[in-house]
């Protein structure tokens, strides 16, 4: 099951914190040239062999909102992809997490230099060193609970149905830390499980409760959320394992939210994932003095690979792209690649979504359309 996490970057970098805006040579196509070569892009990429058969993009700036879609939602069915067609948004989940975390942090239920030790004594005492923002940033050195052997066997046993969360980093209890805590960057869904684990000690409350009161009603997301089991609402985007020359496994149902849980299980449409990232960036779910800390940037890159040039802040990545900054993540899981980002105040936006798991581990050639079509949303949503 290594699709459902894709390929892990391995990165030893020297962490250098970056908190001012990066020297980008952007341009500024018109509103109507970017929203054609976005067209172009999606119906290209659909096209393409190896490809997905449904791409939608939504792009909006300010209060002007405009929907590109291309292929179909359902290979051999007519009509694409809509915006309130429901999805799995995979490891773009880590923001949501990420913003439940933060929101306890505006509140001072939880602190930021809080630690594993504090909050979770009974995980193992190699990872008692751990804070909160090494998870969020992903320089914990937690060991990647889907690289375990038991942990790929009990999901292929058992796809539709996952244990308790806990569980999932049992998978690695008896495992070391990567590195020491803050010494490296490495991109980990057990980072993310733990956050979610963090905000239910927090709280007493359970995280799809708490995800619920500090994110989703908050931002109005109405058609978003963190379900049990493998399904999904209707109406749906149905995503598919590319399995070249035989035609591609519709994979929609196939696993339970609950294995990835806070780290990549939600499901949410194309027009709340946008909303989301709008409030996310403009500062209605905490205030200036977290979103300060939560813009201090370190080295590495989203998994996958965003458009331009990657950096990671607390549950969120910035995008230094040809035509401008923005912030967001990615993410893909079976049947589904995922990319939403925003301007720093949260006035621009786009989003893309994919009926199909594209990695440059399994699509190398249809990957890099896959970013090259980010960018252009991104140019796009920051167009004149």
């Amino acid at each position: 099951m290594s699709g459902l996490r894709g390929t892990v970057s391995a990165l030893a970098l020297v962490l250098v914190i970056a908190a001012v805006e990066p020297a980008v040579a952007a341009r500024s196509p018109t509103a109507g040239d970017a929203d054609a070569a976005l067209d172009r892009a999606l119906q290209a990429l659909v096209r393409t062999r190896g490809g997905p058969s449904g791409a939608i993009s939504i792009v909006q700036r300010g209060g002007e909102v405009a929907v590109h879609a291309a292929g179909a939602a359902r290979r051999g069915a007519a009509g694409p992809p809509r915006a309130n067609d429901h999805m799995k948004i995979a490891s773009v989940a880590k923001a949501f997490s990420g913003g439940a975390a933060l929101a306890l942090v505006q509140r001072g239920v939880l602190g930021l230099d809080q630690t594993i030790g504090q909050r979770l004594p009974d995980l193992p005492t190699a990872w008692h060193a751990v804070t909160l923002r090494e998870l969020l940033n992903h320089t914990s050195g937690l060991p990647e609970f889907l690289d375990s052997p038991e942990a790929q066997k009990a999901i292929n046993a058992s796809p539709g149905k996952a244990p308790p969360p806990r569980r999932l980093l049992a998978f690695v209890e008896d495992e070391p830390l990567r590195f020491p805590p803050g010494s490296e960057y490495r991109y980990s869904n057990s980072d993310n499980v733990a956050v979610g684990l963090m905000v239910q000690a927090a709280t007493g409350r359970s995280y799809e409760r708490e995800l619920r009161a500090l994110v989703l009603a908050p931002l109005g997301l109405n058609r978003t959320s963190l379900p049990r089991g493998p399904g999904l609402p209707r109406p749906f985007m149905h995503g598919y394992a590319p399995d070249q020359p035989r035609a591609p496994e519709d994979v929609s149902t196939l696993l339970a939210g609950d294995w990835p849980w806070a780290s990549g299980g939600i499901v949410s449409t194309p027009a709340d994932l946008n909303r989301f990232f709008r409030g996310y960036l403009g500062g209605r779910l905490f205030g200036p003095a977290v979103r300060a800390q939560q813009r201090r940037f370190v080295p590495g890159g989203s998994e996958p690979t965003g458009p331009g040039a990657n950096a990671a802040g607390l549950a969120l990545f910035r995008y230094s792209t040809s035509c401008g900054v923005v912030y967001g993540h990615t993410g893909n899981t079976l049947g589904y690649t995922q990319f939403a980002a925003a301007s720093r105040d949260g006035s621009r936006s786009a989003t893309l979504s994919i009926t199909a798991q594209l990695t440059p581990g399994n699509a190398p050639t249809v990957y890099r359309k896959v970013r090259r079509t980010e960018e252009l949303a991104v140019c796009a949503a920051l167009a004149r």
